[in-house]
């Protein structure tokens, strides 16, 4: 259940809209207790301070907290044994009434000075030209954005708004310095190439006098020269088989994560952005919408993954308005931020297991698995492009140096003599 659904109605008061809250996300009785007296004397604290839960910025949490610990050390003569734990405890609710205010907490701050206001004007810029003239996916957008923004607080006064058009080439030599040290060859690839798109940005949307995209030199990589890690058959049934004894909530929900993954390959970010409307159980077609292309398929609902979803979605799932198929088990109940949160759950569950594959422990080592077990099984590359959701048969390619065993199967004999 987001925030937003779950307050009740305008003239409810702030706490009542939190001891709804609590109730419905599944807190303990301990924490429905203890939050609303904390936040009952932050709303009075407020009050005191002539500001409401409308107009309050984050510096008024901590004008309560140094006040709850006056009072604190009025009454008990000492200051609290753990006082990090004390500043959470009493922290947390007023930041949930703040949120359930707001919907947001904390809020985007404003810019601070005026390089911070171009700098966020030009990154908003910056991903409309990805989205409307690129085509770029949102996930790769935000990371651009991000390696952009790394890049103009790294050129501190010479990247506001007055000094950005006199961008040099010594500027990027530098940032690429800096960047890449302790960065493998990849990694500094992905980071060349992309402030090489930020620099043509920059030169295209007239900011800077020349087009510093082409002094940016990237290391060489060759076609297909990494072999990616992939888990043996063996490997995906043992965690597959360990996950499923598993009789807790936590061993029904990754289960039937694994179930997907094993069976469809799909991505991580794929799962966590699975809705509930995506499983169409009459037809038994399993709705994906591709993260990395932002297309969609339609893939065949099968019975293992069918039955692992079934019993998760009736025995498990937590009770909530929210449209994500996967929550978190614990208050509150929340759908998963991203992909990379599962690479923790992966990796746990492989080692409870006893695996450990030398190459990657997440999510994407099950789509490899996956890509050689269709191989192997003759399916063709374009099928296995269509399942994984690849845009081109180039990216499906890269998983036939997995298939290592099928050449071997195929290799000719090598004559001993060599007849005249």
């Amino acid at each position: 259940m987001s925030i937003h659904q779950s307050q009740p109605s305008d003239t409810s008061s702030p706490v009542e809209q939190l001891r709804i809250y609590l109730k419905a996300q599944g807190y303990s009785a301990a924490v429905r207790r203890h939050y609303p007296p904390i936040a009952r004397r932050f709303l009075a604290y407020l009050h005191d301070q002539r500001r409401s839960a409308e107009t309050a910025c984050p510096h008024d949490v901590d004008g309560f907290l140094r006040r709850e610990h006056r009072t604190y050390l009025k009454r008990h003569g000492r200051a609290p044994r753990r006082l990090g734990a004390w500043r959470t405890e009493h922290a947390a609710p007023a930041r949930l009434i703040l949120r359930l205010v707001h919907g947001q907490w904390p809020g985007e701050l404003a810019p601070a000075t005026g390089r911070e206001a171009f700098h966020r004007e030009l990154l908003e810029a910056y991903d409309a030209w990805m989205r409307d003239l690129r085509g770029m996916a949102a996930v790769t957008r935000l990371d651009r954005v991000r390696g952009a923004q790394r890049f103009l607080e790294m050129l501190g006064p010479r990247g506001d708004r007055d000094h950005i058009r006199d961008l040099e080439a010594s500027d990027i030599d530098l940032f690429v310095r800096q960047r890449s040290a302790g960065l493998r060859r990849t990694s500094i690839k992905y980071v060349t190439g992309s402030l090489r798109v930020f620099l043509r940005f920059l030169h295209g949307s007239a900011r800077t006098a020349r087009d510093l995209s082409s002094t940016v030199t990237s290391p060489t990589l060759y076609a297909y020269e990494g072999i990616p890690s992939a888990l043996r058959p063996e490997d995906v049934k043992s965690v597959l088989k360990a996950t499923h004894l598993d009789r807790t909530a936590a061993g029904c929900r990754d289960y039937a994560i694994l179930m997907l993954l094993a069976t469809y390959g799909l991505r991580a970010g794929e799962i966590t952005a699975l809705r509930l409307e995506d499983i169409d159980w009459e037809r038994e077609v399993l709705h994906v919408r591709h993260t990395k292309t932002e297309a969609s398929s339609n893939l065949p609902l099968l019975p293992e993954p069918g039955e692992a979803l079934l019993g998760y979605l009736k025995n498990v799932r937590p009770r909530a308005a929210l449209r994500e198929v996967f929550l978190c088990l614990h208050a509150p109940h929340r759908a998963f931020k991203d992909g990379s949160a599962l690479y923790s759950t992966i990796r746990n569950r492989l080692t409870a297991a006893g695996i450990k594959p030398p190459g990657k422990k997440g999510p994407h080592a099950f789509r490899h698995a996956r890509a050689v077990s269709l191989l192997r099984a003759g399916v063709p590359p374009k099928a296995i492009g269509d399942i994984l959701g690849h845009r081109s048969t180039l990216s499906t390619g890269a998983y036939l140096k997995l298939a290592t065993e099928d050449l071997r199967a195929v290799a000719l004999d090598i004559p001993t003599k060599v007849s005249p």
